[in-house]
């Protein structure tokens, strides 16, 4: 029978155990899964880099959110798709994210092209089989939350870089304008032009922060 090796990376190891136990356990017609786990970006590199070396996996199901390396540095989960990506192309990269707003699915979506993602609240038992049976024969799959996420941003699809997505989502969650600087790549008075373009755009233009927050999140973009 055919073995479909996984590895979940996650830094806790209690959640990746709880796949560990579903999917093993699991009688899929056709094939049966091998599960290994890892709890922070460097142990998954190690392990992916291994694997290439006899059998690549199959599957990478990868939490967002990840803890500190050894050198004190912080790389997300996003970060290893992105990575994984370049070095086990034929790799199925699933993301496990408590994460479910708008502007961190997309910006997924769109860095690393998933071939699925689930928001952990969806996470059950079915949900985790079938995602292994979609991805491995007609993927992607998305849990409800995540499909919502994207299907909003499709819909309203404006002409935003990365720079405007950026400024959205800093004010979304508080950032000063002033702040901002520090995260986007723009100077300060860049920064409070890019704002009074994005007003303009979503039809706020006399409104404060808060509208401009209210409407983007309205029309999906954090």
């Amino acid at each position: 029978m055919k073995v479909i090796k996984i590895l979940a990376v996650d830094d806790h190891e209690m959640t990746t155990m709880g796949y560990k136990f579903i999917l093993e356990d699991t009688q899929f017609e056709g094939f049966s899964v091998q599960m290994d786990t890892a709890k922070s970006y460097n142990e998954a590199q190690k392990k992916i880099e291994e694997s290439l070396k006899s059998f690549p996996y199959d599957i990478l199901l990868l939490d967002i959110q990840l803890g500190p390396n050894g050198g004190g540095t912080i790389k997300t989960g996003e970060d290893l798709g992105i990575w994984a990506r370049k070095l086990s192309p034929d790799s199925l990269i699933v993301f496990m994210s408590s994460f479910s707003d708008n502007y961190r699915i997309n910006s997924i979506m769109q860095s690393v092209d998933p071939e699925g993602y689930m928001v952990k609240s969806e996470i059950d038992q079915q949900s985790l089989q079938a995602m292994v049976r979609t991805v491995l024969k007609a993927p992607p799959y998305y849990t409800q939350k995540a499909l919502a996420a994207i299907r909003k941003r499709m819909a309203n699809d404006m002409a935003l870089d990365d720079n405007d997505k950026k400024i959205l989502y800093h004010l979304s969650i508080g950032t000063k304008t002033k702040d901002m600087v520090n995260y986007i790549s723009l100077s300060l008075p860049g920064i409070e032009n890019r704002k009074r373009q994005l007003k303009a755009i979503f039809g706020v233009e006399k409104q404060n922060d808060q509208a401009l927050i209210t409407e983007s999140r309205n029309r999906g973009f954090i």
